[in-house]
């Protein structure tokens, strides 16, 4: 399968992000066909006043790609902006949806309510919906690997894909299938979706002091006010990581035993999940400190023009069927 998918660079990666990539490696180690771009260009949606942060995290988001197991000599590694047909194509796609259908997005509402501390009223940020379906059609990706809440926005890049086809009379975009992670959404610290606008998120490029004074501080199943008070892991975000990063199935159930019965207290829980933690991490931790920004940027140059081909492709035919000969 052609499998396309991509982050923004708007600063370090969370643990959150880690999830997504765990998938877009087992995807790229079963043979796929996968491509997996910094898309740039989103970052500015919602980060237009800071450049040089988004800059910064371009190369960086690159090293933490290679270090967590992304190829190159398997997959292509690319940058949004530097494809310039995602733009062209964004704009002709952008012709075939209206505003108030783009006004429904479930997390256009969701940002508008949770981020008070920047201007989201830009046509910009409306639109990045489009330009997320174009990211993924101009490739003719077959599936993408997406979270929960992502479901909706590939649904939109499907109903855009259909409607590009059936009004040109063409079968040129694909629609393309999700692949739901084995995690679908990592909580943050405070139980809220992870994310660095809610200033709850674990960074990747972190340390075990660092990971330790995240993890116990964590919020935890409001029911267990007092040592004594059993619990139900379900209502607990420490839970969740353990679904995440605890392989063992003895600990688990030790986990969830525990809390049910007050067997364990929280601390006890959260020492067993930073063991777990540390250990994953730790690779990725040595990978990024030999994973050079000169090493990121020959990936993406290479990367670059093999994606800018593909997507020269799909353009030359879309201009083709809209019958864009200038």
């Amino acid at each position: 399968m052609k499998i396309v998918s991509g982050m923004r660079p708007t600063g370090k990666l969370h643990l959150g992000h880690l999830m997504p990539i765990e998938k877009w490696v087992e995807l790229q180690n079963s043979g796929n066909d996968t491509q997996f771009f910094i898309a740039n260009w989103h970052a500015y949606t919602s980060h237009r006043d800071t450049p040089q942060i988004i800059d910064d995290a371009t190369l960086d988001l690159v090293r933490h790609y290679l270090a967590c197991g992304i190829n190159p000599e398997k997959s292509i590694v690319f940058i949004q902006s530097a494809v310039k047909e995602h733009a062209e194509l964004s704009l002709l796609l952008g012709m075939l949806i209206s505003v108030s259908r783009l006004e429904r997005v479930p997390t256009y509402k969701e940002m508008q309510e949770n981020v008070t501390d920047k201007d989201l009223s830009t046509i910009g940020f409306l639109g990045y919906p489009v330009l997320m379906a174009t990211d993924i059609l101009i490739y003719k990706a077959d599936a993408v690997p997406v979270g929960e809440d992502q479901i909706y926005h590939l649904e939109l890049s499907r109903e855009i894909a259909r409607k590009f086809n059936m009004t040109y009379g063409v079968e040129i975009l694909k629609e393309p299938q999700p692949i739901i992670s084995r995690v679908a959404k990592l909580p943050g610290t405070d139980g809220r979706k992870m994310s660095k606008s809610y200033n709850n998120s674990i960074i990747i490029d972190s340390n075990a002091q660092e990971l330790k004074s995240k993890i116990m501080p964590m919020i935890t199943d409001p029911a267990r006010m007092k040592r004594t008070d059993p619990g139900d892991p379900e209502k607990c975000p420490v839970w969740d990581f353990h679904k995440a990063f605890t392989n063992s199935e003895n600990e688990k159930q030790w986990v969830t035993g525990g809390c049910k019965s007050a067997g364990i207290g929280c601390i006890d829980c959260k020492k067993v999940l930073l063991k777990n933690l540390e250990a994953k991490m730790q690779p990725i931790w040595d990978n990024l400190s030999n994973i050079s920004e000169a090493d990121a940027r020959d990936v993406v140059e290479k990367g670059n023009a093999r994606a800018r081909e593909i997507a020269c492709n799909t353009m030359n035919e879309v201009r083709c069927a809209m019958k864009l000969r200038w």
